[in-house]
């Protein structure tokens, strides 16, 4: 294989989803492309990891009209639900996997849909060349189902650099979260939690998808309108870049009550706009966030609600408190790896599953 060669990236739906798995993927792909590679872009239907019949079959179809020996990458959110297909294909293909997150470690599953994701995804890991994680949590999970050390390759994502927000300018401070509205982000906690917070001069913005888990954003809106805090609370929905930076431009400080992260982009990117950060303790976020004088914020378990109300109380009530994060911000920025560097790592992977099958 050369330095510069062709592959297959194959994903659930559109590329194009603005969501953590999605930019990465996006931003791996675009990299790759700037780097002289050619990289096939493959859209299997939207249904996984709960894919119909029709849609495990149009799968096979697609993976069976790419080249013998071309190097596969495969989002694990559709790799680990179709093992078959996977297992199928494994002889002639050069499968390398990209998990995010583990699919049965996604919040709110019953432990028999949790159990028949791990098993699934187990058999589907079982078969490929090599699998690439995003954080290190998820490489100590993979390797406990049983894919081997040597096999992992930890290739964190990349963190663009940014203009540092200038916040609000009208006494209210301004409380940003970005995060897909479902389940496992914490939303309602964190409404929870700010409603208890006891200070009354703060908005909060929450950018993501509205479109993925509809029974939790009509939960979300019922529990504004109980609480009192429809205008104080915006969901603001699917943003576009600039759009967002916007908000980050706007903000105040950044919160994230998210149940399990893999490593924490949003926390990330946050940082590198130099915003004092409340978040959960999952993920690389403790890393991201730091410890002592380089600081950025307050951390807390994942699902700790009256924790997070504590934090948020502290950061919204002390204005010095907030500048001192602040500051731990702006050293944590410099020291965000950018996407270059995920990139090298990237390449090295592919390289070598060109090389052999593992």
């Amino acid at each position: 294989m050369s330095d510069r060669a062709s592959i297959a990236f194959v994903v659930p739906g559109r590329v194009e989803t603005r969501t953590g798995g999605y930019n990465y993927d996006r931003r791996m792909i675009g990299g790759l492309r700037e780097r002289g590679w050619t990289v096939d872009v493959r859209e299997l239907d939207h249904g996984f990891p709960r894919p119909s019949a029709e849609s495990l079959a149009s799968a096979a179809r697609e993976l069976a009209t790419i080249p013998d020996d071309t190097v596969v990458v495969i989002d694990g959110l559709a790799l680990g639900a179709m093992p078959a297909q996977v297992e199928r294909e494994a002889s002639r293909l050069r499968l390398v996997a990209v998990v995010h997150m583990p699919l049965a470690e996604a919040a709110g599953l019953d432990p028999d849909t949790a159990a028949r994701f791990a098993a699934s995804e187990q058999r589907a890991l079982a078969a490929v060349a090599r699998v690439i994680v995003t954080g290190r949590s998820t490489a100590a999970a993979i390797a406990g189902r049983g894919v081997r050390r040597d096999r992992i390759a930890i290739v964190e994502p990349g963190t663009d650099r940014a203009s540092l927000a200038r916040g609000s300018r009208d006494g209210k401070v301004e409380v940003l979260c970005v995060a897909t509205v479902n389940q496992g982000k914490g939303h309602a906690i964190l409404l929870r939690a700010l409603a208890a917070a006891g200070s009354r001069a703060w908005r909060l913005s929450c950018a993501g998808s509205l479109d993925a888990d509809p029974a939790t954003v009509d939960h979300l809106r019922a529990q504004l309108q109980r609480d009192g805090l429809v205008e104080r609370v915006s969901l603001v929905g699917d943003l576009d870049q600039e759009q967002l930076e916007a908000c980050y431009d706007g903000a105040d400080m950044f919160v994230l009550a998210t149940l399990h992260e893999t490593y924490g982009m949003a926390v990330a990117e946050a940082l590198a706009h130099g915003l004092p950060v409340v978040a959960t303790m999952t993920g690389a976020i403790p890393e991201l966030v730091g410890l002592g004088r380089d600081q950025a914020g307050l951390l807390v378990p994942p699902g700790d609600e009256r924790a997070l109300c504590g934090a948020l109380s502290q950061m919204l009530g002390d204005a010095h408190l907030r500048a001192r994060f602040a500051d731990g911000a702006r050293r944590a920025r410099e020291r965000l790896p950018g996407w270059d560097q995920a990139l090298d790592r990237m390449e090295v992977v592919l390289r070598g599953a060109g090389r052999s099958r593992g």
